[in-house]
């Protein structure tokens, strides 16, 4: 049973799962309850025979759980040696045969010792994996669900520049598990809140399986649409050995450093890009339209209607917004230095507008998700997502928690995903 624990443990660690402090927790709190458990009772077997002390480990624990362990470490070697040696498949088959064999003839002579005690080790089993499947079940059904219910980019260009609402001063950090395309949460708090900040960056934080991530290489950055739409993806990435210790302020601080580094360097490779040619913004901004709307998918299942709280009707125009737009739009603009090219000068622009956004706020917008199964799906799914699943999702650590963010600028959303 410890075997089982601390080599899931070790595994979960090596693929990113869980953090640091989550395995220090692990190992205190259950592997080493269960050393003592068994330590205990080997205890007790000697205590009843105390004549047989040769092998105290084998005699004292159910043969069931030791051929487990067996079977289990021939088929992962097995995998091994597929994946990552890449050994003649003859060999392999030939290894796992002979190995597995043998040890399903023994697994099948102690199954008639299930009566005596072994199925305690089975029910422990059944019940971790069915913890394990649910969790797994559910999860993925709602990322899928994710996925399908994306924003299409044709209802973002019907919507404007403005979002079809008024874009407030600041910048908002919308947290979710997309990795492209317009999150259905955003949807949501466009139709619920009466105005959205005048940047939006969608934040996504991998693990990734390498030990440590350099600061140089934390943020991905990329945009999500149009560049006056001033919306950005961004993937966090960090190494299962990284511990986010930094509070929120410097995470803020590294990702805007980030988002300007990335401006420029977009910024030198559009100029390369159109050198000789006076119109190569406007052709990179179709280009870039033309690619972003091929990945995305059309909502299946939801309508969202976006129709505006405070601006029904306002399109993206040339025109001076109304007086009660945001700041930044009412703001004089400063003055260029005329000698500076075209691409400088919007450079500089943008820049500009990233530090005024900064220095309006920086708000953190979460979407809780409860996931519900649909009223034609089957009794079993119904049982699983409704009741067990929901059990799982409210007893877990809340995202607010492991991703430490200040509840002074906090802003979250519920919604309901159908599946």
């Amino acid at each position: 049973m410890a075997n089982y624990f601390s080599g899931s443990e070790a595994m979960f660690a090596d693929l990113c799962y869980f953090s640091v402090r989550s395995v220090q927790l692990t190992f205190v709190f259950l592997v080493l309850p269960c050393l003592l458990l068994g330590y205990l009772g080997q205890a007790a077997y000697l205590m009843e025979n105390q004549t047989n002390y040769e092998q105290v480990f084998f005699s004292s624990i159910p043969s069931i759980a030791e051929l487990g362990v067996m079977m289990m470490t021939t088929i992962l070697v097995t995998i091994v040696m597929l994946l990552i040696w890449q050994i003649n498949i003859i060999i392999v088959l030939s290894f796992l045969v002979f190995f597995l064999g043998l040890e399903l003839t023994f697994f099948t002579s102690v199954l008639w010792s299930v009566g005596g005690g072994s199925w305690i080790i089975l029910v422990f089993a059944v019940v971790l994996f069915l913890i394990m499947f649910i969790w797994n079940y559910g999860s993925k059904l709602k990322y899928e669900t994710e996925v399908k219910q994306k924003l299409s980019m044709d209802l973002m260009r019907e919507l404007g520049c403005n979002l079809g609402t008024i874009r407030a001063p600041g910048i908002g950090l919308l947290y979710n598990e997309l990795v492209k395309g317009v999150p259905a949460i955003f949807g949501h708090f466009l139709t619920t809140l009466p105005a959205i900040h005048s940047m939006v960056i969608f934040v996504c934080i991998k693990y990734i399986p390498v030990s440590v991530v350099p600061q140089s290489e934390r943020f991905l950055f990329r945009r999500v649409c149009p560049k006056n739409y001033h919306i950005f993806r961004c993937i966090a990435r960090y190494g299962y050995k990284d511990v986010r210790k930094e509070n929120h302020q410097t995470f803020e601080q590294l990702l805007i450093e980030s988002l300007e580094k990335f401006i420029r360097r977009e910024a030198q490779e559009r100029s390369l890009e159109s050198d000789g040619d006076g119109d190569g913004d406007g052709d990179s901004e179709s280009e870039e339209e033309a690619s972003f709307s091929r990945i995305l998918i059309t909502p299946n299942g939801s309508s969202y209607t976006l129709g505006v709280p405070l601006l029904a009707d306002y399109k993206c125009t040339s025109k001076p917004i109304l007086e009660a737009s945001t700041s930044e739009e009412v703001r004089p603009v400063p003055p260029t230095d005329p000698n500076m090219s075209d691409t400088e000068q919007s450079l500089e622009k943008e820049l500009s507008f990233i530090r005024k956004a900064k220095e309006s706020g920086v708000v953190y917008l979460l979407g809780h998700g409860d996931i519900r199964a649909r009223k034609d799906s089957w009794f079993i799914k119904k049982l699983i997502i409704n009741y067990f699943y929901a059990f799982l999702r409210k007893n877990c650590r809340r995202g607010i928690a492991s991703l430490s963010v200040p509840h002074s600028n906090l802003m979250q959303v519920g919604m309901t995903y159908m599946v």
